[in-house]
């Protein structure tokens, strides 16, 4: 279980995440929502330890996670993936090479300095690519692709991992809805088939609505909603999107199921 007590940050006077307490079941695929500049990312970023909590707690499985350092640091980043908005790749570098740098953290010291790979390191990363219909292009520059593309490279990358939680940052604010549906589904396949917890920062009400079964909304750095789906009403989301809301509202109140969810809890 992942346990977040009281954590807190501020940027000087600013206060981007203020005392929010949650604890992250095993295997839950948990939308974070609400506003732009409500704490979702410097929320994510802190579990991940890209940024350090200002007072609070982050525990895993009963490790202190928010007094980690070094090796142990490193460790935890590995087992915590994450996933940025701007896929964060090397675009001259080609698709199965980016995949493989997830792998560094299993690499010895020396074959991670020399990007040399083992046989096996190979056959994961292909493996991953194989899972999202994305190995015919293993050879192919990452600057090539389209952005749905480099996403889903982006969440193979986390997934060769091996990594108990993945935290995605708002994966699919730049792509166009076919894009945006097969990175969401992409997540959702890793959550059903291979068990992993995954936190995914949204914006779009709609689809969380969608993919997730826990909902926390943010609004001014707190937790104002920790709930299912089906228990956001139009308060709480007028709350969370102010002018926003009757928009937000009138789009999931028209919202059916996509037709890929099913197949990809199934899978």
């Amino acid at each position: 279980m992942l346990k977040i007590e009281g954590l807190t940050k501020q940027f000087g006077a600013a206060v981007a995440v203020r005392n929010v307490s949650l604890q992250i079941e095993p295997g839950s695929f948990v939308g974070v929502i609400g506003r732009s500049g409500a704490g979702k990312s410097t929320l994510l970023r802190m579990i991940n330890r890209l940024s350090d909590p200002t007072s609070g707690s982050i525990a895993f499985k009963g490790r202190d996670v928010s007094a980690l350092r070094g090796a142990d640091l490193r460790l935890w980043r590995r087992s915590c993936a994450m996933i940025f908005q701007q896929f964060n790749l090397v675009g001259r570098m080609d698709v199965l090479t980016n995949v493989l740098t997830g792998r560094l953290a299993h690499a010895s010291h020396v074959r991670s300095l020399l990007n040399i790979w083992s046989d096996a390191d190979k056959a994961i990363a292909l493996a991953a690519l194989e899972q999202f219909d994305m190995a015919g292009l293993a050879s192919q520059r990452v600057d090539q692709l389209s952005g749905g593309q480099q996403q889903r490279v982006a969440i193979c990358r986390a997934l060769v991992q091996e990594p108990d939680v993945i935290l995605a940052d708002e994966p699919i604010a730049s792509l166009d809805p076919r894009n945006t549906k097969a990175v969401m589904d992409a997540l959702l396949r890793i959550n059903k088939h291979f068990g992993i917890t995954i936190l995914c920062n949204l914006h779009s009400l709609d689809l969380a609505r969608t993919y997730c079964d826990r909902l926390v909304g943010m609004s001014a750095g707190m937790v104002v909603f920790d709930s299912t789906p089906a228990n956001l009403t139009e308060s709480v989301a007028r709350e969370l999107y102010g002018l926003e809301a009757g928009e937000v509202m009138e789009a999931a109140a028209q919202h059916q199921p996509l037709p890929g969810k099913t197949a990809a809890a199934a899978a």
